[in-house]
């Protein structure tokens, strides 16, 4: 699954067909109608989180990529792509194995910009405010809440966790304060450096923990759950330096 940073590239490799008409449609159109964006020009392109979305005038194109989906920029991948946008010039956008939807109006009455890890907007104090409220989450599931950190994945929540020396399992109301404010300061830089090493083509060979078997900062053996907390995703950490709050 794509996280916020890859759909940040995204839109920024898509950015010039902000103003441009969309010519034709194609593909299977996965539950929406797509007939409904053609002959209109794209006012803007955004995202929020794992959201990658395309604004017309009064209405938006919200494109979620979920575990498989994928993109081609003015080429085709293979099969048949669930969305197809054809401008002039030969130029097209294509979308696979992703989730499509249409939302009415405005952007804003859509989403809080403030949660997005990498947005302008984003409010470290309301991501505490919420983690507090919730204090038997544990923290693995915290990180990977798109209504606290849009845009965090699993890579960013087990190499954060081990960047921090938390274990998964912890409570967040068990965290000392200077912890879950580290907690979420990390969140955001470890998802401005996954976005600049993603560019130079280079993010697996920073992993720390994610898909490897031993702690760089002690060389113990690393734990691997195929399935942790109530997302039921993969977590590796450090059973030696990961301490296990609560």
């Amino acid at each position: 699954m794509p996280e916020g940073p890859s759909i940040v590239i995204l839109r920024e490799e898509t950015a010039a067909f902000v103003g441009r008409r969309v010519r034709r449609v194609g593909g299977d159109g996965g539950g929406i109608d797509p007939q409904r964006m053609r002959g209109r020009a794209i006012a803007d392109i955004r995202s929020w989180g794992k959201h990658y979305l395309v604004a017309f005038p009064g209405f938006a194109l919200r494109v979620h990529f979920l575990l498989f989906g994928s993109y081609r920029i003015n080429h085709r991948g293979p099969g048949t792509p669930r969305l197809s946008l054809g401008f002039a010039g030969g130029d097209e956008l294509n979308f696979y194995a992703c989730s499509l939807r249409y939302l009415e109006g405005g952007l804003d009455a859509h989403y809080d910009w403030s949660a997005d890890l990498m947005a302008d907007a984003w409010d470290p104090a309301r991501a505490r405010r919420k983690l507090r409220a919730e204090p038997d989450r544990l923290a693995a599931d915290a990180l990977l809440d798109q209504d606290v950190f849009a845009g965090s994945g699993n890579i960013i929540k087990n190499e954060v966790l081990h960047r921090i020396r938390v274990h998964p399992e912890s409570r967040v109301g068990a965290l000392p304060a200077r912890k879950l404010a580290e907690l979420v300061r990390q969140a955001r830089d470890y998802s401005f450096d996954f976005y600049r090493w993603k560019k130079a083509n280079e993010l697996r060979s920073h992993f720390q923990v994610h898909t490897r078997s031993h702690c760089p900062r002690d060389g113990a053996p690393l734990t691997f759950r195929a399935q942790l907390g109530r997302s039921r995703r993969r977590a590796f950490y450090c059973e030696r330096c990961q301490v296990l709050y609560g």
